[in-house]
């Protein structure tokens, strides 16, 4: 990606492992701006990173050409009031990571002309292992779209959807799902201490268990159904603990929890359109 200015509004979480993993990739530093509105945001921001850091949303946007949004979704319409008029007389690809806020409820606020693009990160964004979900307006450019997918790639990999309303399955799937992960590891290390093991081993082997069968699962060509059969011989232990699993029906557990967490983004979009 040929370097642009790219000004980060919002430096949390999310906003500073974006930042970490451009700079990881040999981003130049002095092309990456800040703004956060927290003094101890920008300590912590300018204490990690070598870039400019400041308070002011509207000095932060000067010459940007790419603007990340990464404020908490009840900021972003007052966020976005402040600095509607900076936008529109520069014209930059704004990239929201807000969840909850639509592709229309932006361009209210903003202006119909400007290019926006929304992302669905998740939390293992953190550690440069995200997956991410995006959708651009009409407005956004070939060359746009890959500056957007080259950020977010910098934290994992992503994708691009052809419609908005699947943004909510994605959230009800990457967007949560690393929380069904760790309860999934949390029930298998209680369930390993009641077995025996101290609490140390228990977390141990599940760690390295749930990193060890997502490798897998990345390396092979073969779908999770064909390596669960290989790893599961007949009359075995394993095939004794599936049994219990499938006989509880987890597929219908897991399709109920992840239609709960669909149709929750869906309310949140709706009521902050209301608002």
């Amino acid at each position: 990606m040929k370097p642009v200015k790219i000004t980060f509004l919002g430096c949390g979480n999310m906003g500073r492992s974006l930042i970490g993993g451009l700079l990881g990739n040999n981003y130049p530093t002095e092309m990456l701006c800040g703004a956060d509105a927290e003094p101890a945001q920008r300590q912590e921001l300018a204490s990690l990173f070598n870039i400019s850091i400041v308070a002011d949303n509207n000095e932060a946007l000067r010459n940007a050409e790419v603007v990340v949004l990464a404020v908490k979704p009840q900021a972003i319409e007052s966020l976005l009031s402040s600095v509607a008029s900076t936008l529109q007389k520069q014209a930059p690809l704004i990239i929201s990571i807000a969840a909850g806020v639509r592709l229309a409820s932006i361009s209210r606020i903003v202006g119909e002309n400007l290019a926006v693009v929304r992302a669905m990160p998740n939390t293992p964004a953190l550690v440069q292992a995200g997956a991410a979900a995006l959708i651009a307006n009409k407005k956004v450019s070939t060359q746009q779209r890959d500056r957007a997918e080259s950020i977010m790639r910098a934290v994992g990999n992503a994708v691009w959807l052809d419609d908005e309303t699947k943004i909510d399955a994605v959230t009800a799937l990457s967007g949560s799902g690393p929380a069904y992960f760790f309860l999934i590891m949390e029930v298998m290390e209680r369930a390993a201490v009641k077995l025996g093991l101290d609490d140390e081993q228990a977390r141990l082997l599940t760690l390295e268990t749930a990193f060890g069968a997502a490798k897998m699962a990345m390396k092979s060509p073969d779908s999770p159904t064909i390596l669960r059969q290989q790893v599961t011989s007949p009359g075995g232990t394993t095939e004794s603990a599936l049994k219990i699993l499938l006989d509880g029906d987890i597929e219908k557990l897991f399709s109920d929890a992840l239609q709960a967490a669909n149709n929750r983004s869906i309310e949140l979009a709706d009521e902050f359109e209301k608002n």
